[in-house]
């Protein structure tokens, strides 16, 4: 258990950090006394059906504090962004922040960026290193079917979440757990961690093991076709991993259904994608081991429906081959 800490010493910091994982650091910093006078943020992005653009929720939070903003699309003085670099780092020099917390950013940081606040550079990472380095900790946790995850705040070095350990916190992985379920959790401790590490007179500095690295690779939409042929235990997993993005789906007439959750039929058995029952409020599907239960779903252009609404939309399916989605 990590305790509610409050920081005796307030000091500078420069946030950097992009999804709502950040902004529940960055809320908690401010909460904690600190003084931020430079938020970094990833440029606004298209989003929703309109494709409007939209502020990143850590830009939001900013905003509602007042908070000076920056959003290069690079760091990399050298880069294809060469304008931006030396703008942020105008705007970096100029605030003399004692440490930099970094949490979900999605940029690189160069080594002058690392080297610039007299206590470096603090990473919040959803996971307990060194296994899940990388952009998708969370999904890829569940995905495999850890019990536990964690967080761990990371001294940061040039490599790709390889620095030393500073704080490390624990986290169990739910049976019905989703990749939203898990990340709200690990935010609220990733943002309860990185209060107590700056309240601390000094953190003592763990390596990495050099056994048990795992890359927890980014997530592609290519990942979403399900594959009956897989064992119903991996596909439920995955449902769970990729709830809310990107989803999975199968092709049923011509069509991709997303399945959002599922239930274990272990002792079921037939053709891998051949729905064995379907009526009663039950549709059950074979896997190329064991069968799942499917609970929850989802037609193009409609909403997520409960498996007797959606039997009620799409009779006559037992004994039918569901196929792969093509997109």
């Amino acid at each position: 258990m990590i305790r509610a800490g409050t920081a005796t010493d307030p000091m500078r910091i420069v946030f950097a950090g992009t999804p709502e994982f950040a902004a529940s650091a960055l809320a908690a910093l401010l909460a904690a006394g600190h003084a931020v006078p430079l938020v970094l943020t990833q440029p606004d992005r298209p989003a929703g059906r309109g494709m409007k653009l939209q502020p990143s929720p850590v830009k939001a939070l900013a905003l509602q504090h007042g908070l000076t903003l920056a959003q290069p699309r690079s760091l990399r003085l050298d880069g294809k962004y060469p304008d931006d670099a030396r703008a942020a780092q105008a705007a970096l020099l100029e605030v003399r922040a004692d440490v930099m917390v970094v949490a979900a950013y999605g940029l690189i940081l160069p080594q002058w960026v690392l080297d610039l606040p007299p206590r470096g550079c603090l990473n919040i990472h959803a996971s307990v290193l060194p296994r899940w380095r990388g952009a998708a900790p969370i999904h890829r946790a569940i995905e495999a079917g850890d019990a536990a995850t964690g967080i761990t705040l990371m001294q940061m070095d040039a490599g790709l979440d390889t620095g030393d350990m500073l704080l490390v916190a624990h986290e169990a992985i739910r049976p019905d757990d989703t990749t939203a379920s898990l990340h709200d959790r690990l935010a609220a401790l990733g943002a309860r961690l990185v209060v107590d590490g700056l309240a601390a007179p000094a953190l003592p500095r763990t390596l990495q093991p050099a056994e048990g690295v795992t890359y927890a690779r980014k997530i592609e939409k290519a990942e979403a076709t399900l594959d009956w042929t897989e064992p119903a235990a991996v596909i439920e997993r995955r449902l769970r991993a990729f709830d809310p993005f990107p989803g999975a789906s199968f092709e049923l007439d011509g069509q991709a259904v997303k399945l959002w959750r599922a239930r274990l039929r272990p002792q079921a058995s037939g053709r891998p994608g051949e729905v064995l029952t379907a009526g009663d409020g039950q549709l059950t599907v074979a896997c190329g081991q064991g069968a799942l239960d499917l609970l929850q779903l989802q037609r193009p252009g409609g909403r997520r429906i409960d498996v007797a609404a959606f039997l009620q939309a799409c009779p006559g399916l037992a004994g039918r081959q569901l196929g792969l989605a093509s997109g």
